[in-house]
């Protein structure tokens, strides 16, 4: 009798990153409990196509801040991937509401349901940005996995972002080692690539299309770690299948900010305007990967990785109207 594949669930398998991990555990042979808001959205029809979809994917209804929803999705599987994110709109009006409590709660959720089904192993999606926030940081320093974010300094300057995904990081780390579920973190640059589908443009994808546009919008003129979509699933299952548990790792390219990125864009394709409203900071986002490398993590090249991003949009027809930067992006954001 044949043995069975093995079986991890995914959050939010509609997202950007999420629904390539789910293709590529499709492909590695992973039985898969994806959730989505709703399994008959046309929005997330595309997953029922995927290769090997027919035997080994299953969509559930869930919601990260429903936990009974969770334990259903959860319930026979071995591990869980947690990519889940809430997704900013235009303009954040209630940011408590918004982006603190799908990113705190939601984990935490994810975390007692993990518990009450005996799941062994938690992959939790950070971010970059739950570490690219401490003004103590040597600034001739790479930031690595030891470096968090400062959540005074987050509340002061309202990045309210930085401050969910570092609160949600520290509690699911906590709630591992307290409970001896093995959890692992990852922490992605600014993502990049094609989309499995365009129902939903993700935010990272929106101002990389801004960064190539151009518009009436300022940017932070900051070093920006890029990463490649397949990259970050690759990655995923990497850490999953080989990291020790309570670790992190940051996913992330060598840093480059906006100025030198259109530079570097604009030499490989010189036909688009490319954002000129660039502001500078005083801090930057400069990490090293260098400890996921150390686990057998390659990814693409920068250049590899910028030309998959563009080509992408311009296939999609991304690239031919009007765009705006995201909200949380803007350096005149208060409009």
């Amino acid at each position: 009798m044949a043995s069975q594949p093995p079986r991890v669930c995914v959050t939010g398998a509609g997202g950007f990153v999420a629904s390539w991990l789910v293709k590529l555990l499709l492909s590695r042979g992973y039985s898969v409990h994806a959730t989505v808001r709703d399994p008959n959205d046309p929005k997330n029809a595309f997953l029922k196509q995927l290769d090997g979809a027919s035997e080994n994917l299953k969509l559930f209804q869930a919601d990260v801040l429903e936990y009974d929803t969770l334990t259903s999705a959860f319930a026979g599987c071995q591990g869980v991937f947690h990519p889940a994110t809430p997704v900013i709109g235009d303009k954040l009006v209630d940011p408590e509401k918004e982006i603190m409590a799908p990113t705190v709660k939601g984990t935490r959720n994810v975390l007692e349901a993990c518990s009450a089904t005996n799941i062994q192993k938690l992959v939790v999606v950070s971010s970059a940005a739950a570490a690219c926030l401490d003004p103590n940081w040597p600034e001739d320093r790479l930031k690595d996995e030891t470096c968090w974010s400062d959540k005074q300094m987050c509340k002061e300057i309202e990045s309210w972002y930085c401050l969910a995904k570092t609160e949600a990081e520290e509690m699911a780390l906590e709630h591992g080692q307290e409970n001896g579920l093995h959890l692992v973190t990852l922490l992605p640059g600014h993502v990049v690539g094609p989309l499995l589908q365009t129902a939903v443009i993700s935010t990272s994808i929106k101002a990389f299309q801004y960064i190539i546009k151009g518009g009436p919008d300022t940017m932070n003129n900051k070093f920006w770690p890029l990463v490649h979509v397949h990259d970050v699933a690759d990655a995923l299952l990497l850490v999953y299948e080989n990291a020790e548990p309570y670790q992190r790792y940051i996913c992330a390219l060598e840093q480059m900010d906006i100025k030198d990125m259109v530079v570097l864009l604009r030499s490989m394709f010189p036909s688009y305007d490319y954002v000129d409203k660039t502001v500078d900071v005083d801090y930057k986002l400069n990490f090293t990967a260098d400890k996921l490398k150390k686990l057998g993590w390659k990814p693409r090249g920068l250049e590899e990785t910028l030309a998959d991003g563009l080509q992408f949009l311009e296939k999609a027809g991304l690239l031919r109207e009007p765009c705006r930067l995201p909200y949380i992006y803007r350096m005149n954001a208060e409009e």
